[in-house]
């Protein structure tokens, strides 16, 4: 695959073909609304686990499991989609994945009791795991480098505002529905998705002959179910028999062993997830900021609804619709941060938005027990106009300085890296925000104004971290699309 000479980039060999704009004009509208809809369910089910634990009669630990078998599936199956990728065409890859979807949407509009209903999530997850690498790729062999920015910021909200609206559509639907029409209204969508991919999405890609390394998928599952189950649990998505420190171990020697076992495989080009891409420098500084930016993300995600509801009293409703502002106003710039990005480059975007996202931060470390809800809203808007004028720039930098033989593993590592660093934001946030509420009460303080306490310690800790983040922003430069050294030739 890289022992050979290679094209700069086929992206920009795609404008001379003449089914290219309309591949650009029906496929990838048709990725970003699917994957929109399936990258939805992965934070639907926090705001409904009370509804669901009382409705199907059990514990809160069991359902957790909804929420992190979810996040577990998607950690393994993920990197395994770059030899998905390369292997078959994009019209059998995005057939499989919607199916997989709506099947598994099915099973948990159907869902009798809990087993039916987390074997649905099991599948949905399969799915789900399968279309961000797809529409990263597609987009990666199809847009011309100097037009990619525009269509990344699609991109963008897909990634970050369809998680972030999740738990406001499930207040919404909540509110006046049984919790099976989570499934139910989203069923529909998707199987129109189904049809129409079905009938319009051509291949645009070339695949080629590959072989699945199946010891590379055992310890990838793991290595990166043990680290995302271990942080998960942390964060209070567990009450599984493995205690969380243990299946973090787990998953750090594995990926130790995962590591290694690829860096062999490689040289023979037959890697399931080919680290060469790391070779690019922008690639892995970029790399490393989406896995901060995907940490504060998650980490406040998680600690915004707890904030709400158990210190100031708020109910599901009032939250979500408390943190839709949020995710609208990051889907509104995504467009524009692209367009930008064509025109100047990643660094006017990166560090404003560096420097947003951690004076944001410092300012969530006022909230207490009498915050305005104004204050709370306006923050998270803040929040999310700096992470969305990270998001773009990033993805577009990282994925496009990698030749193109390395997409579909470049795509593969960044939503790898995007659930790792979410179970890890989650747990940390909750995790110290938890140790220091307990500090608090065992000090004598009311348990309320003791989990205010906490939870500034948890932003105080995101804060300190975002420091860090924004002095990383001023490393970020444009990288030439498609360079050599992305990807040394194999020997």
């Amino acid at each position: 695959m890289t022992g050979t000479p290679t094209p700069p980039d086929r992206a920009s060999e795609s404008t001379a073909d003449p089914t290219a704009p309309r591949a650009e004009r029906l496929v990838i509208p048709l990725l970003l609304v699917s994957a929109f809809v399936v990258i939805l369910n992965e934070t639907i089910m926090g705001v409904a686990l009370p509804a669901l634990n009382a409705d199907l009669g059990i514990s809160v630990s069991t359902g957790q499991w909804l929420t992190s078998a979810f996040m577990l599936v998607m950690a393994v199956v993920i990197p395994a989609t770059g030899f998905l990728l390369q292997r078959f065409h994009v019209r059998q890859v995005f057939i499989a994945a919607m199916t997989l979807f709506s099947v598994g949407t099915l099973l948990c509009f159907l869902a009798p009791g809990f087993t039916f209903l987390l074997t649905g999530r099991i599948v949905q997850a399969v799915g789900t795991a399968i279309m961000m690498p797809l529409l990263m790729t597609t987009i990666l062999n199809t847009v011309p480098a100097e037009r990619r920015g525009r269509t990344m910021g699609n991109i963008s909200i897909v990634i970050s505002v369809a998680p972030a609206i999740g738990p406001t559509l499930a207040g919404l639907i909540l509110s006046v529905l049984d919790w099976r029409w989570m499934f139910g209204l989203v069923l529909p969508i998707a199987l129109i998705g189904l049809g129409l991919g079905a009938l319009f999405i051509r291949n645009v890609t070339e695949p080629r002959p590959a072989r699945i390394d199946m010891p590379s998928v055992l310890v990838s599952a793991f290595a990166f179910g043990g680290l995302v189950y271990g942080f998960s649990s942390l964060g209070g998505h567990g009450g599984g028999p493995i205690p969380p420190g243990a299946a973090i171990a787990i998953g750090a020697v594995a990926l130790v062993v995962f590591v290694w076992r690829q860096l062999r495989l490689q040289s023979r080009d037959r890697a399931l997830l080919d680290l060469r891409v790391f070779g690019s420098t922008q690639f892995s500084i970029s790399i490393a900021l989406v896995g901060v930016s995907f940490m504060a993300l998650f980490g406040t995600l998680i600690l915004l609804p707890l904030y709400m509801q158990n210190v100031l009293g708020h109910d599901t409703l009032t939250t979500g619709l408390t943190l839709l502002p949020g995710g609208l106003a990051m889907g509104l710039i995504a467009p524009f941060v692209g367009r930008f990005y064509d025109k100047v480059g990643p660094r006017p975007l990166i560090i404003p938005g560096g420097a947003l996202v951690s004076l944001t931060l410092w300012g969530m470390t006022l909230f207490d027990t009498q915050t305005p809800l104004w204050f709370i809203i306006g923050t998270h808007v803040m929040l999310t106009v700096g992470l969305g004028l990270m998001f773009t720039p990033l993805l577009t930098g990282a994925l496009g300085s990698l030749r193109p033989e390395l997409y579909s593993h470049g795509s593969a590592v960044v939503g790898t890296v995007q659930q790792v660093a979410g179970a890890a934001g989650t747990a940390a946030f909750v995790a110290v925000m938890s140790a220091s509420s307990a500090n608090l009460v065992g000090e004598g303080m009311p348990e309320i104004e003791a989990m205010a306490g906490g939870i500034h310690v948890a932003f105080l800790l995101g804060a300190t971290i975002s420091v860090l983040g924004f002095a990383a922003t001023f490393f970020v430069r444009r990288a030439a699309t498609g360079t050599p050294q992305a990807a040394p030739a194999a020997h």
